[in-house]
């Protein structure tokens, strides 16, 4: 058994999901992880959005084995591979081609935050302007660049210098029921005297997950593409964990039917947990010289060979995008059922397809029932600015017993934390919620 004090007084204090889940896991399979102890849990947290497909999916893990088993190559930078020729084909042939994108593809190191820095580098070599646009609660990544456009505090102060060239305007619905958001972002830019320059991009997430589950609309997305159109700067997706069919269709903006002018992608992209990233841009905006952006582990030559196999096992065909919608129903009713039996916590549901959860009035009882779900055998964990909302992420090929246990243990923290607070059967304004 490994000694847990180990990674309390070795390792650095920066860590926080072995605080939230203070156990050691050493096994995983499809939505189940097991500790030393051989305690089951039931994963809803899917490696942040990184294993979509569940943890070593048997088809993925073969052709993995299977490669590293033969010598292929693993670390291979920019350079041409078997491996990564096969990943461009198949992510041709089965993603872009049948969508219409005329995207290339940049590997532009292995991680979301490389995808972002790259997009965010060539908008500005695109247009010649510097600033960029982003929006409140937004969550782009931890180095300097996409953390300018990410606007949680306590992540943005981490960086310890001013973060410069990036304006947050309000996303949808921030402002309230009456405001609309893209009427507020249009007026500073059209106004000679709003101090706002025109930016190189706007960058948008379609479903915010580390913000809160806050989901725009399909009217704002579209009005989004065309503030970009109308001011000629570039229309920035990031798709990082709301894509590879997060929200049901490989990229979550297609029911929108917008087409933004630079995709950023990462988390399931390899389909198997292996770090791997991509941005994606109109062929006319090409414009890097050689290795003018690079980066040591572009070329995870294992990742590409896991990720042509999940396009070819999940993708060639809509099976997995109606599961997830069907499963999406399910779990909006499930939630809305927990919501109605707790009224004392004042829940409310939001998301889109397998990214929803609770968002609770009452202050610290979002954390109390993750913290109350782990006890009791499933992990999750909580987002938006001061962790209000209980977050599910499962994997797209949950079974449904362990969804439906998922869930019931869910709703049974939900009774423990309220009763546990004395608040069961009072009103939400008697439980000290906002009312």
């Amino acid at each position: 058994m490994t000694d847990f004090t180990a990674f309390e007084t070795i390792e650095s204090g920066v860590r926080s999901y072995s605080r939230a889940w203070p156990t050691v896991f050493n096994r995983a399979r499809g939505s189940q992880l097991w500790d030393e102890q051989g305690r089951e849990y039931v994963d809803l947290f899917a490696g942040a959005g990184s294993l979509n497909y569940g943890h070593n999916h048997p088809v993925l893990k073969e052709v993995l084995l299977d490669y590293l088993s033969e010598d292929n190559i693993v670390h291979g930078l920019d350079m041409a591979t078997t491996a990564k020729g096969a990943f461009l084909e198949r992510f041709n042939e089965v993603i872009l081609k049948p969508r219409g994108l005329d995207y290339v593809v940049q590997f532009p190191g292995p991680t979301g935050t490389n995808a972002v820095e790259a997009a965010i580098k060539l908008a500005r070599k695109a247009t010649g302007r510097e600033g960029m646009i982003s929006f409140t609660n937004a969550f782009h990544g931890m180095t300097l660049g996409s953390l300018a456009l990410t606007g949680n505090d306590m992540k943005r102060g981490g960086g310890g210098v001013p973060l410069s060239f990036a304006t947050s305007m309000p996303y949808d619905g921030f402002l309230g029921p009456d405001t609309d958001s893209l009427e507020v972002l249009h007026s500073f830019l059209a106004a000679d005297g709003s101090g706002l320059d025109k930016p190189a991009a706007i960058i948008v997430e379609t479903v915010q997950g580390e913000g809160g589950i806050n989901a725009a609309s399909i009217e704002f997305l579209q009005g989004l593409e065309a503030i970009c159109r109308e001011f000629e700067c570039l229309f920035i997706v990031d798709d990082i964990q709301m894509g590879c069919g997060r929200t049901g269709p490989f990229f979550s903006f297609e029911p929108a039917g917008v087409t933004p002018d630079i995709v950023c992608i990462s988390k399931s992209i390899s389909g198997y947990g292996l770090p791997m990233a991509l941005t994606l841009f109109r062929r006319d905006l090409d414009l890097w010289g050689p290795g003018e952006h690079n980066g040591t582990f572009r070329g995870n030559n294992p990742a590409f060979v896991t990720a042509t196999r999940a396009l070819e096992e999940f993708w060639q065909d809509d099976t997995l995008q109606q599961e997830v919608d069907q499963k999406a129903t399910r779990l909006a009713n499930d939630l809305q059922d927990i919501a109605r039996a707790f009224p004392e916590a004042g829940a409310t549901t939001r998301g889109r397809g397998l990214i929803q959860g609770l968002h609770c009035e009452v202050e610290g009882l979002a954390e109390e029932v993750a913290g109350g779900a782990f006890e009791r055998g499933v992990v999750i964990e909580t987002s938006g600015p001061n962790s209000e909302v209980v977050k599910l992420l499962p994997a797209l090929n949950i079974d449904d017993a362990a969804l439906s246990r998922g869930l019931d243990v869910i709703c049974d923290s939900f009774e423990a934390a309220l009763v546990g607070r004395g608040l069961r059967g009072r009103t939400l304004a008697a439980a000290g919620g906002a009312g």
